[in-house]
């Protein structure tokens, strides 16, 4: 069953460079159980949604881009099985020299009330014009501050005569699987609409980045919602929509969200520097019977300078445990290039704590 990016319409998701081929994957998806504690309290759907609609819907935009596309990059899109057929031959002799502007569409949501709107990197990465749809019917032109591919967040901004209604962030490392979520965006581009449902699973690895940690939503999003916002029942958004899963491109039920506590950071780095300086160690590392093995090191880099070696395992960093490869890429990214991190390691049956000067991670660069 594919993972796919949302996308407002057929033609969009044929042009959106690089995001089909990027981001549609085949998945085995099993929802996370979860059994509390024997002191643990139910919390109680609330009679209406109401009340929380009122609320957050004001500082929920609707996107539309504007992007051109030459007749090869929508080609090189088609479905495969339609590539080598006498009906793509014709296609590419057609419009493989040609350019046209395409629309799409997502969502966003306020956090400044100067005008900052977040959404995801694949609805406005591309785009040649941006205009932002507000609660009240405003439409404003909005330009790109900032974008991260590897995490599919970019920030945009409009400029408003008054300030605008913006939601707060929430802490996500506190939800739980079973919590109540509402999620709001433009669905298949018919404007600001909502959608309830539960987290049914947390820490989803989709394949589509080296920094995937996916909340799973079970509810009702569809193509459209790329960049809503997903709320706790106190108003704060605790995600950011960005994939669904698919065989139709529609919703069945099942989407995947951005963790806040992933955004926030994100969001703050782009406004603060206009680009992402992710950690490096220097290191590649393998999950070996639950533990966490360093398999090779740069030379040069920086956890080799600090003495670590090939075949110690990674135990914590700066005290926080690590359980998997990703959970130590994710934390040594989170630092800023220059920054000492501690890095707790075993080796021959020994932990012991060794300060490395975290360095910049290069393109592509695993650990």
């Amino acid at each position: 069953m594919p993972a796919v990016p949302f996308l407002s319409s057929a033609a969009t998701a044929l042009s959106r460079r690089g995001v089909w081929r990027g981001l549609v994957l085949s998945v085995v998806l099993t929802t996370a159980a979860c059994s509390g504690a024997n002191n643990a309290t139910a919390r109680a759907a609330p009679d209406s949604f109401a009340p929380l609609v009122k609320k957050i819907l004001p500082a929920v935009v609707n996107i539309a881009v504007t992007e051109t596309v030459t007749g090869s990059e929508i080609a090189s899109d088609l479905p495969p099985e339609l590539r080598d057929t006498p009906l793509g031959r014709e296609f590419r002799r057609r419009f493989n020299n040609r350019r046209q502007q395409v629309a799409g569409a997502g969502s966003g949501f306020i956090v400044d009330p100067t005008g900052i709107i977040v959404t995801n990197n694949h609805v406005v990465g591309h785009a040649d014009k941006i205009i932002v749809s507000l609660a009240d019917g405003r439409q404003l032109p909005a330009k790109v501050l900032g974008h991260d591919e590897l995490t599919d967040v970019a920030v945009i901004k409009v400029d408003s005569p008054g300030t605008l209604p913006a939601v707060s962030w929430g802490d996500s490392r506190k939800v739980e699987v079973g919590d109540w979520i509402l999620a709001a965006g433009n669905p298949f581009g018919l404007g600001g609409s909502v959608s309830v449902g539960i987290i049914s699973a947390r820490g989803r690895d989709l394949g589509a980045g080296p920094f995937d940690n996916f909340l799973q939503l079970d509810a009702p999003i569809n193509p459209g919602n790329s960049g809503g916002p997903v709320f706790n029942m106190e108003g704060q958004v605790i995600g950011v929509s960005s994939v669904i899963v698919s065989p139709t491109g529609a919703s069945v039920g099942i989407g995947f969200a951005i963790p806040s506590d992933t955004v926030s950071h994100i969001v703050a780095q782009l406004l603060d520097q206009g680009s992402i300086a992710r950690g490096w160690l220097g290191v590649s590392v393998e999950d070996r019977e639950n533990a966490v093995i360093i398999a090779a090191l740069d030379r040069n880099g920086p956890a080799a300078k600090a003495g670590i070696r090939a075949g110690d395992q990674v135990v914590a960093v700066n005290g926080d445990p690590i359980d998997s490869s990703r959970g130590l890429i994710r934390a040594v990214a989170a630092e800023r290039p220059g920054s000492a991190i501690r890095v707790t390691i075993r080796r021959s049956g020994r932990e012991m704590d060794i300060p490395v000067s975290v360095g910049r991670r290069p393109a592509e660069q695993a650990g």
